[in-house]
């Protein structure tokens, strides 16, 4: 389905029913990336309306000439909720720059978003900490007969290269690597206008929202160290750092990060 917002359109897919729950996938590939791991977790937990989108730029959501900046992408998000959600309650989920827009949603919307929920998300931080790269498995036979442009990616994202995670990557990931806008992810918006204008939460001591956030400790990406504010914005929180885990820890992780979802999903709403 597709909803018209201020500069584009928002492509979604709404799977199940009961409190909704927006869900915001990283960069570069399209709600099929959070579809692969949350979706198992409700054969399980019930009365959750699961609302995918595919954010804006991404997969077939498209932005038209005006879309200049992260602000302008979360604007469009902002229309979506606006439009599909009016005053009702929701939940956010978010990965990597999802989580980015997810804190975007919350800033603005604070009065409607009961939960959050961010995995190895980016942050409103210009220096990030970030841990050394390392590579804890590497299936060089694997790596060696694969596109070049597939290999890049897959040794980027994963510090486990296996036929596991990269079996993964090529069902959940790469379909939406193929439809992301990449003229616009190449431009200088990322050097230039990746930040919010309003950083988010930064108006408020406290915030009351249930939070979880989901960490891997090997992820040179977006990092750990850099979240534990979270902490104290959001007393209503738990956050787990998970060993062995890089920044794609919902597929090296799986059933782990799908446990520590679960429990607090059922736990606060």
């Amino acid at each position: 389905m597709d909803c018209k917002v201020r500069k584009g359109n928002i492509h979604y897919e709404v799977t199940g029913e009961g409190f909704p729950l927006l869900i915001l996938h990283a960069m570069g590939t399209d709600h099929r990336s959070m579809k692969g791991w949350l979706e198992p977790v409700f054969n399980e937990v019930e009365g959750f309306q699961r609302v995918y989108i595919d954010l804006p730029a991404h997969g077939l959501s498209d932005i038209d000439d005006n879309v200049k900046s992260t602000d302008d992408l979360l604007g469009n998000l902002l229309d979506f909720i606006d439009d599909k959600f009016g005053e009702k309650e929701f939940s956010l989920i978010g990965a990597s720059f999802g989580g980015y827009l997810a804190q975007g949603i919350l800033h603005k919307k604070r009065g409607q978003v009961k939960g959050i929920c961010l995995l190895a998300p980016a942050l409103h931080v210009k220096e990030r900490n970030l841990p050394e790269r390392i590579v804890l498995e590497k299936d060089e036979e694997l790596l060696s007969n694969l596109d070049p442009d597939i290999q890049t990616a897959f040794e980027t994202l994963f510090i486990h290269q296996n036929d596991a995670t990269f079996g993964a990557f090529m069902k959940e990931i790469q379909p939406g690597r193929l439809l992301a806008n990449r003229e616009f992810l190449a431009s200088d918006w990322k050097a230039k206008r990746y930040y919010l204008t309003d950083a988010p939460f930064q108006d408020v001591e406290t915030l009351p929202q249930s939070a979880l956030f989901i960490l891997g400790k090997q992820d040179y990406i977006c990092g750990y160290k850099d979240h534990f504010f979270f902490l104290d914005k959001l007393p209503n929180s738990t956050m787990a750092v998970l060993d062995r885990a890089g920044h794609m820890l919902h597929v090296e992780k799986r059933e782990l990060v799908q446990a520590i979802f679960g429990d607090w999903l059922t736990s606060s709403h």
